[in-house]
């Protein structure tokens, strides 16, 4: 674990990500797809961080190609593409669980973002 990993709270800010990369900061990327919206968060030694504005509010994308812009200019790779709706198919007789965390990130979609 880095030392930068000790500092990080439960928000990034795009400016602390950058920060943190130049300073040994290689988390897990995650981009959620909540229903055609898609958010960011950061696995990391220390907890989850997710990617927020300057004002603190997590920050929302309306598509994974400004995500892969984004995050690639800082020179982030890849992340892991999870969906928040994964359960089951009741329209068919499927029950589901919600699954967990890193049932998302183990069963996602590897992305890249150059």
């Amino acid at each position: 674990m880095t030392a930068i990993d000790m500092t990080l709270g439960d928000r990034l800010t795009l400016k602390q990500l950058a920060y943190a990369i130049q300073n040994g900061f290689s988390p897990i990327v995650e981009v959620e797809s909540m229903d055609g919206i898609y958010k960011v968060r950061f696995h990391h030694a220390n907890g989850v961080s997710d990617l927020s504005d300057t004002h603190g509010r997590v920050s929302t994308f309306l598509g994974t190609g400004e995500i892969r812009d984004t995050l690639g200019q800082l020179g982030l790779t890849h992340g892991v593409l999870t969906f928040s709706d994964q359960c089951g198919d009741e329209m068919i007789g499927v029950s589901g669980r919600a699954i967990t965390p890193d049932e998302m990130l183990t069963y996602g979609t590897r992305i890249a973002f150059r």
